[in-house]
């Protein structure tokens, strides 16, 4: 079951970024007086109570003041353009919420920009399949600042807004988060306990934009089912599709483009990057997509990043072949070029195709099948002991101070993806290095091919 999707709305300098930071336990977003510090979308996992979701900061929207800035241009307040950005982030917000967070500030009591934005989120509510009379996602009006009880008696005037009870909290302090919390994981759908769903191999296509990411999707599928255009940026979604391979279901998740982070440009597209990241978690294999014509970057290497600390299998794609001029040398090069870059993820395929022409496409979907396969393997513990014990023999753990690390068994506690639990002497004791070596050693015995492994040490009592 995905995790629920919690964001936060309200115009600017009300104490999102603050209360982002609160609710993640770490000064991820930047706090500033000026209205409109934050420029990019934070996402943050956050647990309470047991349930796991996800959080996300948005940038304020204050249909009050006449302009806004975009960039280096700013909007004016009676241009079409600005109300209908301000409705686009709005209906985009509430379309991936399973909550939503309404910010405001007792200080300024209830402003006109806090009322517009309450019409746009009743507007935008919608009614559950089921025929529920509450509307969906729930929205939690959060009157933020009241950081003493003279404070706290000025939240009845919010009840004017329409968005239901108002929850009296300090962001800078943390007063009054964890009751606003257990209402909000309340809210959450239940947990269900589903039978054997279908087996359908996920596999997201993600990149930068203008990739070929679209085109590959046509591609495998023998049909213009995604828009593919020169313009970077064309996909807003993440479009799934359903196709069966020689008897195997499998899911195609089309994504928009990654870009860098400074490049995101407000509105829809900052919200086409979330898509692109939960895509990533949903999926079972990554396709990453690389334009050979310009050649591996850092936005790639940042994607990579993104797919590793999802634990996700990967397929590096080089994209465009047909576009370059080659000799028998070049793709043992790029190859060679791609290992030294990636080099956290020396264990991923690469693969050159042109979706274009369709060279080397029809080799795409085994190879991802086959990554699959190795991500569901599971070894036993008497081939783990064998393999750990050999280890050590030819190479001893190094000592740290007077105490020396010791690995006294271990077992796969689980596959997708394989993660193996071993108990040592003391978890502090163990050196980044050593594990990787034991990585090493267990890729030696079974390849597990695209697929990251996970180690996790125990102290034996």
């Amino acid at each position: 079951m995905p995790k629920p999707i919690v964001v936060l709305v309200g115009r600017p300098n009300v104490g999102k970024s603050t209360l982002f930071n609160r609710l993640a336990g770490e000064r991820l977003a930047v706090v500033d007086e000026t209205p409109g510090t934050t420029r990019d979308r934070l996402i943050f996992e956050v647990e309470w109570t047991g349930r796991v979701f996800d959080i996300i900061d948005t940038g304020g929207i204050d249909p009050s003041q006449g302009s806004v800035s975009r960039g280096a241009q700013p909007l004016s307040i009676g241009s079409s353009e600005y109300i209908d950005q301000i409705r686009s982030q709005a209906e985009i917000a509430i379309q991936q919420a399973d909550a939503v967070l309404f910010l405001t500030d007792v200080n300024d009591g209830v402003t006109p920009a806090d009322q517009e934005i309450a019409q746009i989120l009743r507007r935008l509510q919608r009614k559950p399949a089921g025929g529920e009379s509450v509307a969906f996602p729930p929205v939690f009006l959060v009157v933020n600042k009241c950081d003493n009880l003279a404070q706290e008696t000025g939240i009845y005037q919010f009840y004017e807004l329409g968005a239901g009870k108002p929850y009296p909290v300090s962001s800078l302090h943390g007063i009054g988060t964890g009751d606003l919390l257990d209402d909000l994981v309340a809210s959450f759908p239940a947990v269900e306990e589903t039978g054997e769903e279908e087996k359908r191999v996920k596999i997201a296509i993600v990149g930068r934009p203008n990739s070929g990411k679209s085109t590959l999707l046509n591609r495998l599928l023998g049909e213009e089912r995604a828009i593919v255009s020169p313009i970077a940026g064309t996909t807003r979604d993440a479009v799934d599709t359903e196709m069966v391979y020689y008897d195997t279901p499998i899911t195609l998740i089309d994504t928009a483009g990654i870009r860098r982070r400074g490049r995101i440009t407000p509105g829809v597209e900052k919200y086409s990057v979330l898509r692109s990241l939960r895509a990533i978690e949903r999926a079972d294999v990554v396709l990453l997509l690389v334009d050979v014509t310009v050649g591996l970057t850092d936005q790639d290497a940042h994607i990579a990043g993104f797919i590793l600390d999802a634990w996700k299998s990967v397929v590096v794609i080089v994209n465009k072949w047909d576009a370059i001029s080659k000799d028998g040398q070049t793709m043992q090069d790029m190859t060679l070029q791609i290992r030294q870059q990636l080099r956290f993820l020396d264990f991923v395929p690469v693969l050159f195709i042109s979706a274009k022409t369709g060279q080397r496409v029809d080799q795409v979907l085994p190879l991802a099948l086959q990554v699959q396969e190795e991500r569901l393997v599971r070894l036993s513990t008497s081939q783990i002991n064998q393999i750990v014990h050999q280890a050590q023999d030819r190479h001893p753990a190094p000592t740290s101070g007077s105490r020396p690390f010791k690995i006294y068994y271990g077992t796969q506690v689980r596959s997708d993806p394989p993660t193996f639990l071993l108990y040592v002497n003391d978890p502090k004791l163990a050196h980044f290095t050593y594990l990787r070596y034991l990585e090493n050693n267990f890729r030696d015995a079974y390849h597990f091919l695209g697929t990251p492994l996970r180690i996790v040490l125990r102290a034996r009592r």
